[in-house]
Formats: C-alpha cells, structure tokens, sequence
C-alpha cells in the first residue's frame, strides 16, 4: 500500500511494509508490518530524502495521534509502527528515525521513539563507543534504578571463502547466532554458556558438495521431466565415450545366460569410463546392491542424447526379456514399468509395450526415480535419521511422475543440508537427527526452496574451533531497562557490511584491506537510541 502526502517542500510516501526487510529496522520490528516514509521521485532507482526537520515533524504527528488526551477521536486503535528514512545529513548521522505505540490491553498509553544512527567503517576499535559509554549514554536517557547487558554475535562457518586472494563465490551458508548476558567489553568472543543457532541454507550443485555426483544425477532426471512437461529438451553432455547402444549391448551380452568368453570381454571393453576413472568426489550415498535396472539407468543417463537413443536402448532390453537371453535380478520393492516387465518374463508372460511417442522417456524416468529414491533411503536409514514411516511422502508412487521429481528434488536438498552439517561442520548424530526430522517435516507443506533458512539451536561447544579464533561479522551489545511494554534499549551494533543500504559510507582503510587480508578487519558502527514518551 502507498499513501503519498503533498503540500510539503517535496512530495513523500509511505509504505505498508515487513520490517523484516529493513535489516537496521527489524531489529525491533521482527516481522510485524511497518509504515516506512521516504521521499516520492519519479525514479525509482535514485534514493531522495527527506529534510531532518519535517522528519520530526511527521513523527510529532504520529505521537498525538495516538495521544487520546488530545486527539480529536476518542480510543483510536494502534497504528503500525513509523519509521522514516533519513540521510545522516544531520550532526548524528542519523539513517532512520522510528516510532511505535505501547500498549495495555487494547489501550495506547504511550510511544516509543527511536534512532539509528550510523559511522562509516573503521578498523580503529580505540574509535569505537566503549561499553562504559554505552552504558552511561544509556543512563543520562532514560535515569533507570538497574540495567542489564545483554551480547550477540553472528559468524560465517561455511560459505563463499577467500583462497590465495581468489573469492570462491557460494549461494550456500552456514551462520551461527549468539546470545548471552553479562557483556564485559566491545568484541568479546561469545562464552560457551550462550545460545547458539545455526542458520542452513544450502544451494544444490556446488562442486565441492558431497552430493555433487548424486546432483549430475539428478540433473539428468529433471532434463527427462522438463522435456516430457514442455516438449523440448536441453540434453547434457555425455560422460562416456561408448555411445548408449554399444553400452546397453554389451551391459545384455555381459548378462546373458550361458554368456561366453568373448561376451564377457565385449563387456570389459565397453565397462564404464566412470567405474575406471580415479574418483574425484567421494559420495556418501554409494550403494553396492544395484540391480539390472539401476545398473542400466546408470549406463543411460550418462550416455543418452536423444530419444531415439532411449528407444532403442529400451528396445534391446525388452527384446531380449521377450526372447529369454536374460534373466535379471532386480529388488523386490522395484517400481518401474521395466521391473514389472522383468518379473513377468519370470514366467515368461510379457506385455507387449509400443516403445514409441512418451512412453520410452516415462520408462527412463521411472528407473531414475526408483534407483535414485533406493540412494537416498539407504543414506537415511542406514544412518538411523529417520524411518520409512516418516518419508511415505516423499516415497510415494501414487502421485504422477512429475510430482514424484519435485518430492525427489526435497529430498535431495535434504541430503545436501545434512551432509553439508556432517563433512564441513562435524555435527554430532543427535544434531543430525533433529536437522532431519526439521527438514523432513519442512518440505512436507512447503514448496522447494533453496533460500530457505533451516535453523537449529546448538551448543556452542560443538562449533567453538569454527568460531573462536575468527572475527565476527555482526557484535552486538544491548543496554536495557524496565519491563514489558515499557522496557527501553540502547544497542550498539558492529559489523562488516553496513546495515543501510540507501546511504554511502566514508572508509578510513585502504584498498588492500577491504576483503578481509587485514588482520583487523574494518566494521560499520550502528547505534540504535530509544525513548519512551508516556500520556497522561
């Protein structure tokens, strides 16, 4: 919702917004709606402010609106939170400036008053505000009988990292957040009493996943799906040399009954150039019970580039179940249309399947689903961090094909947010079991979502030599006094990227130590003030 004003030096607007998207607001916002007021342009691109004495002024006109000793309309309801964007022309530097009501029951009986004021980074702590002077700032406000302290802190343990001045970019991240109370000084390294959370969130397909392979693998999955869903399809590039025919006839000729010598040499010749190659990535998820058709996906989805290859592929295989030249195990609990066809030529009794139009891509489709859902069950319960009962969802061969990919797709992110928490964090059975069962409960009713957060509190022993000798990239102290909707606060925040984005900070370090080669990294300071103005 927009409400635009005129009559003043500039036209403005407000905003009906998430303070949660205000990093410096949602501070003390969270996620509740908020009125955001900035100036109107026409362009949107150019972030024009407002004069620091008409910022007052709407403020003013916030505060006796709520005030039913002079407002004209008697128990006005609470209006949402106020807060205007400033441009630090003024001698504080103030970025924002809020407002918000309090309450008892359904009545306001006073207002909340707030300002962010900002600095420009520095990599001089001895300029930065101590925690005396935060504390007696706090005192000459707001005069208070006691105070408490409280810290927190924010570290990056896995994601984009710098190696030989080279930036390794990653859309995945690994945070903690601490808690704690009785702050000492400015930078104090979290103590192992805090509350610690991790904040998850993992992007699939980053080379140095344990899940990449099982990713190609996928890939190749969703290519099947997203040709037989739009009618066109981007195949991927080979990995083997062999063409799919030659594959999938040596892989039968390997298979025959009563195979001869020369067979069984064709098939040496044409074994995988995957199960030959050194091993680049170790997967987790390996499994040594594959059977016929998940040997055969295995072969195709490395070698098919076209449909005509999966045709004739498929064709070969049929024919030779039709004829009896081969008599296949496959697992009991097997799905797939191929399975089905194999357990009937068991009794030699086969349904005739037209290999044409759709139907060889559905066929491939389903060896990957069945093969690929057989992959990451054995992960999870074989590591005991869950039960069958507790994936029926997202094992279930009752919804249509691609349904079934985008359920696959879930639980492979789950894989790769488990496994990431495993190699690079070394989280403990107990953690990784509570991370699945959040993840699994998740993705139950909601959609996939690779920005998702996953949070997951832990004890900062667990992490404490990812943390301890590394520099934060949020310290934050807070002063507090009162109680309830009358508790006022002075916090003082420091991190290594601004926490306002419409104003250009002024740097005191050189070039060389911007991404983080100096020893003393440079911090933005933001200091949040507050005031509480009671009615009568």
């Amino acid at each position: 919702m927009m409400v635009m004003f005129s009559g003043f030096q500039e036209d403005i607007q407000i905003l009906k917004i998430n303070g949660r998207k205000i990093t410096a607001v949602s501070m003390y916002c969270g996620d509740q709606t908020i009125f955001l007021c900035e100036k109107l342009v026409s362009n949107l691109t150019i972030k024009w402010l407002f004069f620091f004495f008409l910022y007052r002024q709407l403020l003013s006109f916030y505060t006796l609106s709520q005030n039913a000793s002079v407002s004209a309309v008697d128990n006005n309801p609470a209006l949402h939170p106020l807060w205007v964007r400033c441009d630090m022309s003024d001698p504080a530097g103030t970025t924002w400036l809020g407002a918000e009501t309090v309450c008892v029951g359904s009545k306001v009986t006073g207002v909340k008053l707030y300002s962010v004021t900002c600095k420009g980074s520095t990599v001089d702590k001895k300029s930065l505000i101590t925690l005396e002077e935060l504390k007696q700032e706090h005192k000459k406000k707001h005069h208070p009988s006691s105070m408490g302290v409280k810290g927190s802190a924010t570290f990056n343990l896995f994601g984009s990292t710098i190696v030989e001045n080279t930036a390794i970019e990653s859309k995945s991240s690994v945070t903690v957040d601490f808690k704690w109370s009785h702050v000492e000084s400015i930078f104090e390294i979290p103590p192992l009493s805090s509350t610690a959370t991790l904040n998850i969130k993992v992007a699939s397909g980053e080379m140095r996943s344990p899940m990449f392979e099982m990713y190609r693998e996928l890939e190749f999955l969703q290519t099947l799906a997203d040709g037989l869903r739009t009618g066109e399809t981007e195949w991927m590039e080979p990995l083997e040399n062999t063409s799919a025919v030659n594959l999938t006839k040596a892989y039968l000729e390997g298979n025959c009954i009563g195979k001869s010598d020369q067979a069984t040499k064709t098939a040496e010749r044409t074994k995988l150039k995957s199960e030959t190659d050194a091993p680049i990535f170790n997967t987790f998820l390996e499994r040594g019970d594959l059977d016929f058709v998940e040997q055969l996906w295995v072969r195709m989805r490395k070698s098919v580039t076209s449909y005509q290859d999966i045709g004739d592929c498929l064709k070969l295989v049929t024919e030779a179940l039709r004829y009896g030249d081969i008599k296949p195990w496959i697992h009991r609990d097997s799905s797939s249309s191929l399975s089905k066809l194999i357990l009937q030529s068991y009794h030699q009794q086969i349904d005739h399947v037209s290999l044409t139009g759709v139907t060889p891509v559905n066929m491939l489709l389903e060896m990957g689903l069945d093969k690929m859902r057989k992959d990451y069950i054995n992960y999870l319960i074989g590591e005991e961090l869950t039960t069958l009962n507790h994936l029926c969802y997202y094992l279930s061969t009752e919804v249509d094909l691609q349904e079934q990919v985008v359920r696959l797709r879930k639980l492979h992110h789950l894989l790769e947010i488990i496994l990431t928490c495993r190699t690079f964090l070394a989280l403990p059975y107990d953690k990784l079991f509570l991370l699945t069962q959040s993840c699994l409960q998740h993705y139950k009713t909601s959609p996939y979502d690779e920005e998702h957060e996953f949070k997951l509190q832990i004890k900062p022993a667990l992490i404490s030599s990812f943390y301890q000798k590394e520099h934060p990239v949020l310290w934050g102290v807070e002063v507090s006094s009162g109680n309830g909707p009358r508790e006022v606060r002075t916090a003082l925040q420091l991190s290594d990227r601004p926490l306002v984005d419409h104003v250009i900070f002024e740097t005191d370090y050189s070039d060389e130590t911007v991404n983080g080669d100096s020893d003393d990294p440079a911090f933005f300071s933001t200091m949040v003030c507050c005031s509480l103005v009671n009615f009568a």
